[in-house]
């Protein structure tokens, strides 16, 4: 029994948008997702997929993809991404599945920890950051800390936390993110959306403050799921 984590799967067997036109690796990358999965996950294992999941526009044409994760072993969690348009209602979408499930303003447990988060959003940068972009940055601070509040408030103490935005901007400085991290003493946190070399370098990575970022992009972990804990 072990917790595994995987990012950006960019599922699209509904939607037309293959992905190898960001670069050859993404070539048939479903099929390498599942080899790496079949490899090393059990269905007693947990995996967290923080977003970018489906490139469907609506639930009903995400099914296809969301059936296709599920046909993999193990319990799996999943976190909304910026591209994951097809998302509904976080009661709607626990109901689809036996072994999958969202997340979105709750916790899910792994062993003694409260599995946490939300999608996240921009941090304040140099570059783009407008009112329309602050007030979905301070909604996500908000959601993040209500997934938080809700398992301490049921007794947890330990926390990972899956969000699919980087932590902090390019430049590494501070955010509401990392504030709500240190505050609660979060443990891990993992995250995807950067793709290709020069945005990897931008990502949080290693251990800062006493809490352990992971970055969890398909290209980066080379579609293979990543184990985060035993």
């Amino acid at each position: 029994m072990a917790l595994y984590g995987i990012a950006d799967l960019h599922l699209s067997f509904e939607a037309d948008k293959p992905m190898d036109i960001f670069g050859e690796n993404w070539a048939d990358h479903e099929e390498k997702i599942k080899e790496n999965w079949l490899k090393k996950i059990k269905d007693k294992d947990t995996v967290l997929i923080p977003g970018d999941i489906s490139w469907a526009m609506k639930l009903q044409e995400a099914m296809t993809d969301l059936r296709w994760i599920d046909s993999l072993p193990g319990r799996k969690i999943l976190l909304r991404g910026n591209h994951d348009y097809w998302w509904s209602s976080i009661s709607k979408m626990n109901n689809l599945f036996d072994n999958m499930f969202f997340l979105q303003n709750n916790y899910y447990m792994y062993k003694g920890y409260a599995l946490c988060g939300t999608r996240g959003w921009t941090c304040p940068n140099d570059v783009k950051f407008d009112d329309h972009d602050k007030k979905i940055y301070d909604r996500e601070i908000h959601r993040l800390r209500l997934s938080l509040e809700s398992a301490k408030k049921d007794g947890f103490k330990k926390y990972i936390v899956m969000t699919h935005y980087p932590p902090t901007n390019e430049k590494f400085e501070k955010s509401g993110f990392v504030d709500i991290y240190e505050e609660y003493k979060v443990e891990r946190v993992i995250y995807g959306h950067l793709h290709g070399k020069d945005s990897f370098k931008m990502g949080l990575k290693g251990i800062y403050n006493n809490v352990d970022y992971i970055l969890l992009s398909c290209d980066f972990v080379d579609f293979n799921p990543i184990k985060i804990m035993d």
